[in-house]
């Protein structure tokens, strides 16, 4: 650890701390049934999705690391109105997401709390995350560092049990060799299948941007952000594709559910059936830790707000840790938490459900930020290009992105995903209209 702010390994693992959670661990099993055995073909085009966004982000980030990210760099671009748009839109959508993983991983915690209700369980969680992002990001990321290792050991293990499966050694069984892969087609579904996959795997590598939100609190961005972003895409993808190509010979595809994580399955069908508490485990850690890195990052956004007069002026500060955006952010959670117990749950689904399309819709405004930035200042700093292939790679990442959004209708559930994100992203604007119409008549 550097002796002032976040280093690079501090800052990678911050990332793959929010990206690594339960949509991994757990929603997989959705992209891996659609897919078969080409879903590997999936997570590679979402890890290179993922490069192309991230190099974008840092170009911006490198030339000036500013607090605010994307939300800074889309007003730079478009104007105050994207800039209020965006920021609260991801914040919104990011804290109404944290207090659905604050329902879930209440409910794993109810298989060894059975006295304790859920609405304490998870309100005593959401607490005690806020409380430790005010601590400072230095502390913050030693604790999400060993949070985040043990998601990574999780999966380097399961890779290591399913090498040792298939090869019959360790094991009563025999060697599994292709097993399920001997009789499985690999694409069960055809292209249909890869294109309806695609946005839970990009719901897999979300969270990547908080980089951009930490960039400001490394003592060197211009080499330590680039450095993170090349650790954070290659982990990232490495792991993925690598623990699934050892997935797939253990279970045929067509047995995997949303019910179950699919690397618990895969063990418990060749008879590793302790991994089942193991994994359980695992989730809640993996939760615990994408809601730390999350709250870190709604704070750094909520002060970016406020600095620019796009907030409450009583969460204005001066200090690098923004510990009032943090405590608004945590009660905000707590509030939202507390609404999945009151209101319908067809309701509360709905609100939670614009989180997946509040991150789509900041990808596309990083993407378009970062073209329009490119044609003013070329390459910095110093002519130091990070995005390859630009601008083609900019396009193919924005039409890509469209897309995926075009395609929520398609997957269950996500339909009402899309409106709610609409409906999001329309309130903003005419919030942000309104507030400037008042502005102006002052």
């Amino acid at each position: 650890m550097n002796s002032k702010g976040l280093s690079v390994f501090g800052l990678t693992m911050l990332a793959l701390g929010t990206v690594v959670g339960g949509s991994f661990f757990l929603g997989s099993a959705i992209p891996i049934n659609s897919s078969g055995p080409a879903v590997i073909l999936a997570y590679i085009l979402g890890g290179a999705l993922v490069y192309l966004i991230l190099f974008a982000l840092s170009e911006m980030t490198v030339h000036d690391p500013t607090p605010g990210s994307f939300r800074t760099y889309a007003e730079r671009a478009y104007g105050a109105g994207l800039g209020f748009v965006v920021g609260w839109v991801y914040w919104t959508g990011l804290v109404l997401a944290m207090s659905s993983e604050a329902v879930a991983v209440s409910i794993l915690l109810k298989v060894w709390l059975p006295k304790i209700p859920i609405p304490i369980t998870g309100a005593f969680i959401i607490t005690v995350i806020t409380i430790m992002n005010l601590f400072g990001a230095e502390k913050l990321s030693k604790l999400e560092s060993s949070l985040a290792a043990i998601k990574l050991l999780a999966i380097i293990g399961f890779i290591i049990l399913a090498i040792l499966l298939i090869i019959g050694i360790g094991f009563d069984n025999p060697a599994i060799g292709k097993g399920a892969l001997v009789d499985e087609p690999f694409l069960p579904n055809g292209l249909k299948g890869i294109a309806g996959s695609m946005l839970i795997v990009i719901f897999t590598y979300a969270g990547f941007e908080i980089i951009g939100l930490a960039a400001s609190e490394t003592s060197n961005p211009h080499r330590d952000v680039p450095r993170a972003i090349r650790f954070t895409v290659l982990g990232l993808v490495g792991l993925y594709t690598v623990s699934i190509m050892f997935l797939l010979p253990l279970i045929p595809t067509d047995q995997l559910t949303e019910d179950i994580s699919p690397f618990v399955a895969a063990l418990q069908v060749n008879g590793v059936d302790w991994a089942a508490n193991l994994i359980n485990i695992i989730l809640i850690s993996a939760i615990l830790s994408t809601m730390l890195a999350a709250t870190f990052g709604l704070g750094r956004m909520l002060k970016s707000l406020c600095d620019e007069g796009y907030g409450p002026r009583w969460l204005k500060e001066r200090k690098n840790t923004p510990y009032k955006g943090i405590i608004f952010s945590g009660l905000a959670m707590l509030v939202f938490f507390g609404l999945s117990f009151l209101l319908p749950k067809e309701v509360y689904l709905f609100l939670v459900s614009s989180g997946g399309f509040s991150l789509l819709f900041t990808y596309i405004v990083i993407i378009i930020s970062h073209y329009k930035f490119r044609k003013k200042n070329g390459c910095p700093p110093s002519g130091k290009c990070q995005l390859p292939g630009y601008p083609y790679t900019s396009w193919f990442a924005l039409i890509f992105l469209i897309v995926i959004i075009a395609s929520m209708p398609l997957v269950p559930g996500q339909g009402k995903g899309l409106i709610a994100g609409i409906v999001l992203l329309l309130l903003y604007w005419v919030i942000y209209f309104l507030n400037n119409l008042k502005t102006k008549n002052k």
